[in-house]
C-alpha cells in the first residue's frame, strides 16, 4: 500500500483524482466528489478498480511536480533508454461547449529512446464493484452502468482493452494521449485525444492567471497558492459548495476504526475558505462560498446544521461498506457521516464572522444574506448555555466546551459589528448585548482554570483543547494577556506531538477506541495566534517546520504520524490548506508590527 502521501489530487471542481506515483488513479468518484466511485483501490482494493498508465517495469520517478500555478501534474520516470514523462489533469472549464462534465487527459511522452509502457483499465462501480458493459465504438472503450457512462479514448499504436495489461511504446516523435470522459444522464459525447490536450493546455492558461491574481505579498506565496489551487478544486463550482475532503475512509490510524466519509460541506469549512479567499484578492470565490451557505441553510434556519450535501441537502445517514478491506487494513469503511445530527454551536460563530469579514473589507451582504444572519444570532442568544457537540464531533455525551462559549461570543460581536452599517431593532440589539457580554462573563469564570494558567476544554474541566487558539484572534481577551498566553504555552506543552505537531485534544479522551494522529490544523492555528499575540519570530519558525511536513507535491491530509511523519486520514484536507492560508495571512498582518512587539511586557 502506497503512503497517503504519495497521492497526488487532479481534479475539475465537479470530482477528483488520486493518483499515485506509479501513474495509478487509485480514487475516483463520479459523477461528482460524493457519487460512487469507478476508481475506489485506495480504499476496496484492487476489486474496486484502478486506471494505470506508466513504464510497463519498475522504474524509479526522477522528478514530480504540478506544472507552476497550475493543477497539471507531471511525473517523470527513467527507463533503460531514456525517460518517460506523465502530464495529465482534469478540464475544469467546460461550459458552453459540447463537452462530457469530467474529461481526464493523460499524455505520456519518450525523452532520448523509446520507452516501454503499459494501461491498465479496470473500471468497476460503487459498493458491489459491479463491471461494467463494455463495448466498442471505434477506437473508443465505452463501460457503462445503466445511466452512467465511461469512455476511454487514445492515440495509442495497439488497441486498448479492459482487464489485464496492455503493453505499448512510446517514442520520442509520438507521445500517447488517453481521455477518460463521463456521462451521467446524459449523452457520451466523444473528445479526440488531440482536443482534449488542446482543453489541459487551455486550462493550465486559465489556472496561471487565476493564480497570477493572488496578492504577491504572501509569505511563503508558492505554498499559498498551492493551498489555493487546492482549496479551488475542492469546490463544487455547481453550487459552490467546498468538499471536506475528496475522500472516505482514509484512516486517522492506521490500522483502526477512525475512518469517515468527508466528501460533503462543513459551513466552518466554507466559512473559513471566506476569510482565505477573500484576504487573497479573490472576492469572487469568497461570495460564491457564502452564497452557497445561505441556499444550503434555507430549509433549516434559524438552525445550522453541522453538515451538507454538494446540493444543500441533509448528508445520508452514516453506513459501512461490507467486504471492503480498508486502506492498509484500516476498517470500517464508511460512507455518510453521523455528525450530521449533531448541535455544535461553534459552527454559528464561524459562519458570521464570515459574513463580518466580507462587510469589514467593502462589500455590503444583501438583504436576505442579512436576514439570515440575524437569524443565526438569535439562536445563539437563546441556546447558548446549552451543552453541545463541540467542534470535534465526538461521538459522546454533549458538554459546555469553551471552545463553543467562545464561538457563540464571536457570533454575536461579529453580528452586532455587522449591524453598524445594516440596521437593526433596539430590542434585537439589546438581547444581542445581554447574551454577549453574559457569554464572556461565564467564560472568563468557568473555562479558565487558575491552576493550569490556562482555559480549558470544558467547564470544569483540567483537558486542553487545540481549538482554544482562536482565542487571541476573536478579541474577547487582549492577545498579548497573561490568559491568553498562558493558554497558548499550556497547548503547546500539553498537546505537544514532537515538532510543530499537535494534538487536538488529551490522545484518548474521545470515547472512541484507538487513538490518532496529530490535526495539521492546529499546527496552522498556532502560528495564527503566535503571531496575533505579538510573537511573530516564534509563529515564523513554525510556519517554515509546517511547510517541510508537506507531501512531495505540497499537499496535507487531516493529520500525521507524529514518530513516522506520515500523513494520516482524508487527503488532501481542504481544513488543513484553509489554515495554511490563514496562517500565512496573519503572518503578512504582523509583519509591520514586529519590532514594536518583540521586547514587549506581556499585559495584564
Amino acid at each position: 500500500m502506497r503512503p497517503i502521501a504519495d497521492y497526488g489530487l487532479l481534479g475539475d471542481t465537479r470530482t477528483a483524482a488520486l493518483v499515485a506515483s506509479d501513474g495509478s488513479v487509485d480514487w475516483l468518484c463520479v459523477p461528482r466528489f460524493d457519487g460512487e466511485p469507478v476508481f475506489g483501490r485506495l480504499v476496496g482494493g484492487a476489486a474496486a478498480g484502478s486506471f494505470r498508465v506508466g513504464p510497463a517495469s519498475a522504474a524509479p520517478v526522477v522528478e514530480r511536480h504540478y506544472l507552476p500555478h497550475t493543477t497539471t501534474l507531471q511525473t517523470t520516470w527513467a527507463t533503460p533508454r531514456g525517460r518517460l514523462t506523465l502530464t495529465e489533469g482534469m478540464v475544469a472549464e467546460v461550459a458552453g461547449r459540447l463537452l462530457p462534465a469530467t474529461v481526464l487527459v493523460r499524455r505520456l511522452s519518450a525523452e532520448g529512446g523509446p520507452a516501454e509502457a503499459v494501461l491498465e483499465v479496470d473500471p468497476r462501480l460503487g459498493e458491489r464493484h459491479r463491471r461494467p458493459r463494455v463495448r466498442c465504438r471505434g477506437r473508443d472503450l465505452v463501460f457503462e452502468w445503466g445511466s452512467l457512462a465511461v469512455s476511454l479514448t487514445s492515440d495509442a499504436p495497439t488497441a486498448i482493452a479492459v482487464g489485464g495489461p496492455v503493453p505499448f511504446t512510446v517514442t520520442p516523435d509520438r507521445p500517447v494521449t488517453f481521455v477518460l470522459a463521463v456521462a451521467h444522464r446524459e449523452p457520451l459525447v466523444h473528445v479526440d485525444p488531440r482536443l482534449a490536450w488542446r482543453l489541459l493546455t487551455e486550462d493550465q492558461a486559465r489556472w496561471r492567471e487565476w493564480s497570477a491574481q493572488i496578492d504577491q505579498d504572501l509569505p511563503s506565496r508558492e505554498a499559498v497558492v498551492r493551498s489555493l489551487l487546492t482549496l479551488r478544486l475542492l469546490t463544487y463550482s455547481p453550487s459552490g459548495a467546498p468538499v471536506a475532503a475528496p475522500t472516505s475512509s482514509l484512516p486517522e490510524e492506521t490500522g483502526g476504526v477512525r475512518n469517515w466519509d468527508y466528501r460533503y460541506a462543513w459551513p466552518r469549512d466554507a466559512s473559513i475558505g471566506v476569510a482565505a479567499f477573500l484576504n487573497v484578492g479573490k472576492v469572487r470565490e469568497a461570495r460564491g462560498f457564502l452564497w452557497w451557505l445561505l441556499h444550503a441553510s434555507r430549509l433549516q434556519r434559524p438552525r445550522l446544521a453541522v453538515l451538507f450535501t454538494l446540493d444543500g441537502r441533509p448528508a445520508p445517514p452514516e453506513r459501512t461498506l461490507h467486504d471492503w478491506p480498508g486502506y492498509a487494513h484500516s476498517v470500517p469503511v464508511r460512507v455518510g457521516n453521523g455528525a450530521a445530527g449533531q448541535h455544535q454551536l461553534d459552527g454559528y460563530g464561524w459562519v458570521v464572522d464570515a459574513a463580518w469579514v466580507l462587510v469589514r473589507a467593502g462589500h455590503p451582504l444583501y438583504p436576505e444574506t442579512w436576514r439570515a444572519i440575524r437569524g443565526f444570532a438569535d439562536l445563539v442568544a437563546t441556546r447558548w448555555q446549552e451543552p453541545d457537540a463541540g467542534i470535534w464531533e465526538v461521538r459522546g455525551d454533549a458538554a459546555h466546551h469553551v471552545h463553543s462559549k467562545l464561538m457563540g461570543w464571536l457570533a454575536l460581536d461579529r453580528a452586532l459589528r455587522i449591524a453598524e452599517t445594516h440596521g437593526l431593532p433596539a430590542r434585537q440589539r439589546q438581547r444581542w448585548l445581554a447574551a454577549r457580554e453574559a457569554i464572556g462573563e461565564q467564560v472568563r469564570q468557568r473555562g479558565f482554570s487558575p491552576d493550569l494558567g490556562s482555559y480549558t476544554r470544558s467547564y470544569g474541566s483540567r483537558d486542553l483543547d487545540a481549538a482554544l487558539l482562536v482565542l487571541p484572534l476573536i478579541g474577547l481577551e487582549d492577545p498579548r494577556s497573561r490568559r491568553v498566553r498562558g493558554t497558548l504555552s499550556a497547548i503547546r506543552n500539553q498537546l505537544s506531538a514532537g515538532g510543530p505537531l499537535l494534538h487536538r485534544y488529551p490522545p484518548g479522551a474521545d470515547g472512541l477506541p484507538g487513538g490518532e494522529g496529530a490535526f495539521l490544523p492546529c499546527s496552522f492555528w498556532l502560528v495564527q495566534a503566535l503571531a496575533c499575540a505579538g510573537l511573530r519570530s516564534e509563529a515564523a519558525e513554525l510556519f517554515e517546520q509546517m511547510l517541510r511536513r508537506a507531501s512531495p507535491l505540497g499537499l496535507y491530509a487531516e493529520e500525521m504520524d507524529p514518530s513516522t511523519g506520515e500523513q494520516l486520514g482524508n487527503y488532501p484536507q481542504a481544513l488543513t490548506h484553509a489554515a495554511l492560508v490563514q496562517a500565512a495571512l496573519a503572518l503578512r498582518e504582523s509583519m509591520d508590527t514586529t519590532s514594536a512587539t518583540a521586547g514587549a511586557a506581556v499585559p495584564t
